[in-house]
């Protein structure tokens, strides 16, 4: 589906200016350009538009209150001084999978002095020598890159998304319990299915 016609969609009847968060994965762009959106979504917060063939944003609109921006597993090559212009109030910018290379194209995120997050993973620059040091010292306002943070210490579920880690940690505990004592659960699971086929 193309993009403008996904975007027409996800409004659901709300005009672009009641909107704060936009979800448009997966669609298609037809010129690797962001197409669809103007700047009439100036109270955007939430924008998500993964995989959908993107090789620039130069087009991207104004987006005053954008947040968080998800533009990852697309072919964007550079062009970031865009979002310090177009969304200067970003906290959390996800690159992953992109055709990034070089340190000086992320350099112009300095500009975005709200920047906590970036998110790299799968792009080429992750292979150069001392990237995580380097980036750091490129973007001090950056806490977290890649979800670690200087210290190598992981996000916490505070500066996450609360659903994304909610799952993970009762995953975690599950497993917790079971190393505990797995003879004893395994007599437990065994008693269980007893009494039930009975």
């Amino acid at each position: 589906m193309e993009m403008e016609k996904r975007i027409s969609l996800e409004l659901r009847n709300k005009t672009p200016a009641e909107v704060a968060e936009l979800v448009v994965d997966n669609c298609r762009s037809s010129d690797g350009e962001v197409e669809g959106l103007s700047d009439d979504y100036k109270e955007l917060e939430f924008l998500s538009m993964v995989n959908v063939g993107l090789t620039s944003l130069a087009k991207l609109p104004s987006l005053p209150k954008l947040l968080k921006l998800e533009i990852s597993d697309n072919m964007i090559v550079g062009g970031l001084d865009q979002l310090s212009e177009k969304c200067p109030n970003l906290t959390y910018l996800n690159l992953s999978g992109n055709k990034i290379k070089e340190l000086s194209t992320v350099k112009p995120l300095k500009n975005l002095k709200n920047l906590k997050s970036l998110d790299l993973y799968s792009c080429e620059i992750t292979t150069l020598e001392d990237y995580r040091e380097s980036v750091f010292e490129l973007l001090p306002q950056v806490t977290f890159l890649d979800g670690y943070d200087h210290e190598d210490n992981e996000v916490p579920d505070s500066e996450a998304d609360d659903d994304d880690h909610e799952g993970l940690d009762s995953e975690a505990d599950d497993d917790d319990e079971h190393p505990a004592g797995p003879t004893r659960d395994g007599d437990d699971d065994e008693d269980d299915e007893g009494s039930e086929g009975q």
